[in-house]
């Protein structure tokens, strides 16, 4: 056979092989694969590094305006203010702070703004033990009432902790129990969960025998 009939015959042989794939190609022998389920956009409101609040420690740091935390704008030093409670001994908010909602604690018995700001020095908070801290520093005054609480804050397993947690790596930061919760009325609003991940390939889970195994 000649050299131009070897060559006609592989080009006739490929043109055959190409005609047959566009064939398979456009006729689709073995089905189309399954549509994949749309996966819906994550809400927003779950990426969101912010907290729900800010607290006077983080305003310090903005320096944001501080003038709505001057007691003694308004109050004179040296004189407790003076606390009114109606018949049934429920605090009666004074109209100057008539945004604040007193809802700390389900018996009542925290309706009373002294367990926490010191009556002698309202620019000072007072711990149960005694303590005197500043209103920057008010984590470790909810600490002195909700101590397993304050415990599980300090190992990073309630409220926000950022940073790293290996301590050679970086700085670990938390957020401070008011920039979640209101001071004033400090139960936490319920929200729906996160959604959880979603399986991109639900055919490939792992069997359940195969998984108990492990």
């Amino acid at each position: 056979m000649s050299l131009n009939l070897k060559t006609s015959a592989v080009l006739t042989g490929l043109s055959c092989a190409f005609l047959a794939l566009t064939a398979a190609f456009l006729l689709n022998p073995w089905g189309r694969p399954q549509a994949r389920e749309f996966i819906p956009l994550v809400d927003t409101n779950f990426l969101s590094t912010a907290t729900v609040r800010q607290s006077y420690a983080e305003l310090i740091r903005l320096k944001a305006d501080l003038s709505d935390f001057d007691c003694y704008a308004c109050h004179e030093k040296g004189k407790p203010p003076t606390l009114r409670f109606d018949t049934n001994q429920v605090l009666i908010i004074p109209t100057e702070h008539a945004n604040l909602v007193m809802g700390h604690g389900s018996h009542n018995r925290n309706n009373n703004c002294f367990n926490c700001h010191d009556e002698n020095n309202l620019e000072q908070f007072q711990t149960r033990d005694g303590r005197a801290l500043k209103l920057s520093d008010s984590t470790p005054l909810c600490g002195s009432c909700h101590g397993p609480t304050y415990r599980d804050w300090e190992g990073g397993a309630h409220g926000r902790t950022g940073g790293f947690w290996n301590k050679a790596s970086g700085e670990t930061t938390r957020r401070n129990c008011v920039e979640c919760h209101n001071p004033h009325a400090p139960k936490f609003p319920g929200r729906a969960p996160a959604p959880g991940p979603h399986l991109l390939h639900p055919d490939a889970h792992i069997a359940p025998e195969t998984h108990a195994a492990h």
